[in-house]
């Protein structure tokens, strides 16, 4: 569990068919859990520059693959411990889509960035409520109907890869847990009965 909480921008060194190999001074430990752009992976490698984390097939197919090739910079954050504080929001590191930045532009003290949703990610998306983008941890602005609107402060902007994104880049979505999880158990319910059905109904007693 994360809290979409930046720990540092690293870098990576390679991605080697299953194997990703970071550069940073951040010295975890073998198994531990660690979001790399929002995607939670496991540190399987120790080495003198940083560590390497596996990829399963299924994680490549879900993210933004091209973001993670040798060179980029990546958002980094350790998983959560249990006594920490939780200054962001509860993120698991289940990517669940990929947007596409539409536009960056400043507004007044703050940055405002779009970006291009598919319809199943924007179905779980709230005005003023919680989203991760490539892991971090932000408030939706506005929600559209082919798109969603961030509203950046400096602060976050700065510290995190948003600082070197531009229009077209595609980015890791995770929508909030409580929504997603909310949405899944009422899809799985039979639908209410119209008006019609419960006249019938009650009309045969």
């Amino acid at each position: 569990m994360f809290s979409g909480l930046i720990y540092q921008v690293a870098q990576v060194k390679s991605l080697k068919g299953d194997l990703l190999e970071i550069k940073s001074d951040y010295i975890p430990k073998i198994g531990d859990s660690i979001a790399i752009n929002g995607a939670c992976l496991s540190v399987v490698a120790l080495n003198s520059h940083g560590f390497s984390l596996q990829l399963s097939q299924y994680t490549q197919e879900s993210i933004a693959l091209e973001n993670y090739q040798q060179g980029a910079l990546v958002n980094l954050e350790p998983a959560l411990l249990a006594n920490s504080r939780l200054d962001g929001h509860l993120v698991q590191g289940h990517v669940d889509g990929i947007g596409i930045i539409e536009q960056i532009k400043s507004v007044a003290n703050q940055i405002s960035v779009q970006i291009q949703a598919p319809p199943d990610i924007l179905k779980l998306c709230i005005p003023k409520g919680s989203i991760a983008i490539d892991g971090v941890s932000l408030t939706l602005a506005s929600v559209g109907a082919e798109s969603l609107e961030l509203v950046i402060i400096p602060l976050t902007f700065n510290n995190t890869l948003f600082k070197t994104c531009q229009k077209g880049r595609r980015v890791n979505i995770e929508t909030d847990m409580l929504v997603r999880s909310v949405a899944h158990l009422l899809a799985k319910q039979a639908p209410m009965p119209t008006w019609q059905v419960l006249d019938a109904l009650a009309l045969a007693y």
